[in-house]
């Protein structure tokens, strides 16, 4: 991810940790330019308002652990989506649509949880590794 300050780890763990300390709310908006979504689109991921995310900005606060892992996790995931289907375009183009190996859902709507991100990084797991059954 050239985009980002931020060094996105792709272990769980070392997400959890970071996500523990509270990440930038300007992450919010680097995550926004680099996954392509409109920041109205993403802000509903986080059942908050784009305003939120700049008041955020604007008094250099960091995000609560909840949202700084799921910010850290949807970069992740891009990250990794952008390697699997060989563009960024490409992976986007899969988030919104429904996904066979994921019972027909639509992989945007499933970044509100974080375990919904768990489930789409397994996907792509699967995915690359050829495991479609």
């Amino acid at each position: 991810m050239a985009s980002t300050h931020l060094s996105v780890p792709q272990d769980r763990n070392k997400i959890v940790l970071l996500a523990m300390k509270g990440i930038p709310a300007s992450t919010f908006f680097e995550t926004a330019d680099l996954t392509g979504y409109r920041k109205d689109q993403l802000a509903e991921v986080f059942n908050t308002s784009v305003k939120t995310f700049q008041r955020y900005e604007r008094e250099a606060k960091n995000l609560n652990p909840q949202d700084s892992e799921k910010i850290l996790k949807i970069m992740a995931l891009f990250d990794k989506g952008a390697d699997v289907f060989g563009s960024l375009e490409s992976f986007r183009r899969w988030m919104d649509k429904p996904a066979y190996g994921i019972g027909g859902q639509i992989p945007f709507d499933l970044l509100h949880t974080s375990g919904g991100i768990d489930l789409l990084m397994d996907e792509l797991m699967r995915i690359e590794y050829g495991d479609l059954a």
